[in-house]
C-alpha cells in the first residue's frame, strides 16, 4: 500500500513541478532561461528508487511533457531516462550522504540532459546550433539547478531515505 502511496506522490509531484515550471519560474528567468526542475526530480528518484524506476519514470515524465509543452515526441523521454539511469547506477558508488555528491551529479545530470536534447536535434532533425548560446543556456541552467539542489538537499535526503527504504527494503544478506 506505501508503495502505491509512493508512486501516486510522483505523480502528483511531478504536476505540481510542471505547473511551477511554467508559471512560477517563468517570471525569474535570466535571459529568457530557467531552472529545470524535472532533471532534479529524476535525480531523486533514480538516486532513491534505482535505475529501473528512473528509466521508466524518464520515460513517461519525457512523454507527458512533451505532449504538453508541444515539442517533438521521445526527446525529452530520452534525456529524462539517460538521467534516471545513470544516477541509478551512480547510486551504488556514490554517497547520497554528502551534499556535495548530490550536487556534482545534479551538475552532470543538467549538462547530460542539454547534451542529448541539443544532440538529438542536431542529428533528428538537422537544427544548427550555435555553441556560445548553447554554452550560456548550459551555464546558466546549471547554476540554476545548483542553487535549488542546494536548498531542497535536506528534504531531498529525508524523503529520498524514507522512498529507499520502501521501494527497496532491507535487501541486505548476512552470511551469518
Amino acid at each position: 500500500m506505501r508503495k502505491v502511496l509512493i508512486h501516486v506522490s510522483l505523480i502528483i509531484t511531478f504536476i505540481i513541478i510542471y505547473l511551477l515550471q511554467t508559471t512560477f519560474f517563468s517570471h525569474f528567468t535570466i535571459a529568457g532561461i530557467m531552472p529545470n526542475i524535472f532533471v532534479i526530480l529524476m535525480l531523486f528518484i533514480g538516486l532513491y528508487m534505482g535505475r529501473t524506476m528512473g528509466v521508466i519514470y524518464g520515460i513517461a515524465y519525457g512523454i507527458f511533457i512533451d505532449f504538453w509543452i508541444g515539442k517533438n515526441i521521445g526527446f525529452t523521454s530520452v534525456a529524462l531516462a539517460i538521467i534516471g539511469l545513470a544516477c541509478g547506477i551512480l547510486d551504488k558508488t556514490l554517497s547520497k550522504d554528502s551534499r556535495i555528491t548530490v550536487l556534482l551529479m545534479g551538475i552532470v545530470s543538467t549538462i547530460i540532459y542539454e547534451v542529448v536534447l541539443y544532440f538529438m536535434q542536431y542529428i533528428i532533425l538537422g537544427t544548427n546550433i550555435e555553441i556560445l548560446s548553447f554554452i550560456k543556456i548550459l551555464l546558466v541552467e546549471v547554476v540554476y539547478n545548483m542553487l535549488l539542489i542546494i536548498i531542497l538537499y535536506p528534504a531531498i535526503k529525508n524523503i529520498g531515505y524514507e522512498v529507499e527504504n520502501e521501494v527497496k527494503g532491507d535487501r541486505i544478506l548476512t552470511r551469518y
